[in-house]
């Protein structure tokens, strides 16, 4: 497999996302391997996530033989959501490792597997994300949110939990977030990309024309230059969703919206997420996870 699927890095663009602005490059990359061309002009370097991400957990399963979509330790359901979130990966599910992404589908599957699976005691989500798509993201918190008391739900994060990521990682239980000493919580915020291809149509030589029924039906489209009007629209939808992100994590962590919402979207380092109330605890992965044995 040479190219990440187009219809997948395309949804990071031209739609409102959560994601850490920071990892644009990174989304590029993906749109990069797409395209069959250097999104960047080349200047990025490739992120070579193959080994990064590790093993399939199906292909683990196969060799030992247990019919079980994640690792279980010590009768813990380890879920990653690691790299990229994008809605749904469909049959790429064993494949988004490879490239750096999660779906939120395969998380679900997961998580909901990991419910009923009675081998099962408690449930880490094991993170590591600069964050997503929004489109699937709060019906994942929300699925995750409902289900506490059920099994103990955790996140132990393997560096960082920013925007979409920390939506999820905010939805486990209340007392069971854990973050590394550099690690991040974060960026409850939301951000609109409008990628436009017109200059470079127009030095080509290539005039679209869009015919449309409806004074907005072609509003973001990649091949015009984004208006005025326009982008005060979007930046409507923006804010509903970043009202939703806020309501969200200020339900999820016990904090008042008012409070969220201050945070500006900032990142927050270590022990200053857990100041803010983001996090419980600072500690290394295999710490805080003998942290949550003890509790069980």
């Amino acid at each position: 497999m040479s190219g990440f699927p187009r219809h997948l890095a395309t949804r990071l663009f031209n739609s409102p996302v959560a994601l850490l602005p920071a990892a644009a490059p990174l989304a590029l990359q993906l749109l990069e391997r797409s395209l069959g061309f250097a999104a960047d002009g080349g200047a990025a370097t490739d992120f070579g996530a193959g080994e990064e991400w590790g093993t399939p957990a199906s292909a683990r399963a196969e060799r030992s033989g247990q019919d079980c979509p994640y690792d279980v330790i010590a009768g813990v359901a380890v879920i990653p959501v690691k790299g990229i979130l994008i809605q749904r990966l469909g049959w790429l599910w064993y494949y988004g490792d490879m490239f750096g992404v999660s779906g939120y589908d395969r998380i679900r599957l997961q998580f909901m597997h990991a419910l009923q699976n009675d081998a099962v005691d408690a449930i880490a989500f094991d993170i590591d994300s600069p964050g997503g798509e929004v489109a699937g993201c709060f019906d994942l918190a929300d699925t995750i949110y409902k289900a506490r008391g059920t099994k103990p739900i955790a996140a132990i994060l393997g560096e960082s939990a920013f925007s979409a990521a920390y939506a999820i990682a905010s939805a486990v239980d209340p007392k069971r977030v854990w973050v590394p000493r550099t690690g991040g919580t974060g960026s409850v915020g939301v951000i609109y990309q409008h990628l436009s291809i017109a200059d470079w149509l127009a030095k080509t030589g290539i005039v679209p024309t869009l015919v449309t029924f409806g004074a907005m039906k072609g509003e973001g489209s990649e091949v015009l230059e984004l208006s005025e009007g326009a982008k005060k629209r979007l930046q409507v939808d923006v804010d509903t969703v970043g009202e939703l992100f806020v309501d969200t994590v200020a339900r999820n962590r016990q904090l008042s919206a008012r409070a969220v919402a201050k945070t500006e979207a900032g990142t927050f380092l270590g022990r200053l997420g857990v100041e803010i109330g983001f996090a419980n605890a600072v500690a290394a992965p295999d710490e805080a996870f003998r942290a949550l044995l003890s509790q069980l």
